[in-house]
């Protein structure tokens, strides 16, 4: 940290969106790339062709292969037509939020599904976004595997976007600093996201939350309505139950965190995040809460200003928000959609889609 350039910081998204900063600059010529985040790390065969039934023992190696790219192809097809549908005009809001609101030299690495890479360099191209320095990289759903439970009850948390926070240091980077953000904006004249990078991590501490009491304006709405983030995900699993989390503490949201991926690395958080999230339901929340109970640092408060999207109804002051300054539409109401609460905040960075794929829903209809 010491050596960070007041004038330069880098930072990273990805869809949900992921922030990833450190001091070692990026030239400003640097041409984009497309990466993939896989294990496996296997290659698009250049031809494919089916075989005509499922693979038995009688068929070849390389049917069976083929049965397995059909499969992750369509799963990631399936994905990819939702993030269209109801994920990149946020994500696009939120990078210009950034980018707007910073002195810094800002690097922005993207992670999608394959199906929308294409698309996502469209958006950025031919919209005022593409004075960006950015980088693409490729989440393989495959990676999840085994790993995530399917039997949510919300369908939507099923997205394989939603466990990228999982793997941050299996990105193809060099980042020692992580700063994760979902769907929100950053606003404020005085506001540079580069004082969230500064968020001190102490000894041991691989991440940095904002916990949902750590403002006294929604504490009291987000006890009435029950909107705090817990462990009842989880079974009541005897080594979870040792860890003495009582749900009714003030626990945390993992939509907007600070992650020293050196220290991730060493407590080996993936393998602790992968495990409890087979048993979660096929949610994110449940196995964050659970590896960092108890080993997290604190984020400033008003970098998190969140529960925009719990209900339609809730609506903050006007005072309050003017002095966020960060804010997240987090659970099922979202900006982009209708109704949603605030959405003149939102609006003010969103940027509309070239191609006309990503419409916003307004009472009067898609525009």
């Amino acid at each position: 940290f010491s050596s960070l350039a007041s004038d330069l910081i880098e930072w990273s998204l990805s869809l949900p969106l992921s922030l990833l900063c450190d001091s070692k600059p990026y030239p400003a010529h640097m041409s984009m790339h497309t990466h993939k985040l896989s294990r496996s790390n296997l290659t698009k065969p250049k031809l494919v062709v089916l075989p005509s039934q499922k693979p038995g023992r009688t068929q070849s190696v390389r049917q069976k292969f083929l049965w397995r790219r059909l499969r992750r192809e369509r799963m990631t097809s399936q994905w990819s037509s939702v993030l269209r549908r109801n994920e990149m005009g946020g994500a696009m809001a939120t990078i210009n939020s950034i980018y707007s609101n910073t002195d810094a030299s800002v690097f922005f690495y993207i992670v999608t599904l394959r199906d929308s890479i294409k698309l996502t360099r469209q958006y950025i191209e031919k919209t005022t976004l593409k004075g960006i320095k950015y980088k693409l990289l490729e989440f393989n759903p495959m990676l999840l595997k085994g790993k995530v439970k399917p039997d949510s009850s919300r369908p939507d948390m099923l997205h394989p976007l939603n466990f990228v926070r999982f793997y941050l240091p299996l990105l193809d980077i060099s980042h020692k600093r992580v700063i994760y953000l979902d769907d929100v904006i950053v606003q404020g004249t005085d506001i540079d996201i580069k004082d969230l990078y500064h968020t001190k991590l102490e000894k041991g501490r691989a991440a940095a939350f904002a916990t949902d009491c750590d403002l006294p304006s929604t504490h009291e709405m987000v006890r009435s309505m029950g909107m705090q983030d817990n462990v009842h995900g989880l079974p009541g699993l005897q080594e979870v139950r040792d860890l003495g989390i009582n749900p009714s503490d003030c626990s945390f949201n993992p939509g907007v965190f600070v992650a020293d991926i050196g220290e991730w690395k060493k407590q080996k958080i993936t393998k602790q995040l992968e495990k409890y999230s087979a048993m979660a339901g096929g949610v994110a929340t449940p196995p964050m809460l659970t590896v960092f109970h108890d080993k997290y640092a604190i984020i400033d408060p008003l970098w998190h200003v969140r529960h925009l999207g719990w209900s339609p109804d809730a609506r903050n002051s006007e005072t309050f928000l003017q002095g966020a300054h960060l804010l997240h539409w987090n659970s099922r109401f979202k900006p982009w959609d209708y109704p949603c609460v605030h959405l003149d905040r939102w609006e003010k960075w969103f940027i509309p889609d070239p191609t006309r794929k990503f419409l916003l829903v307004r009472l009067e209809g898609k525009i």
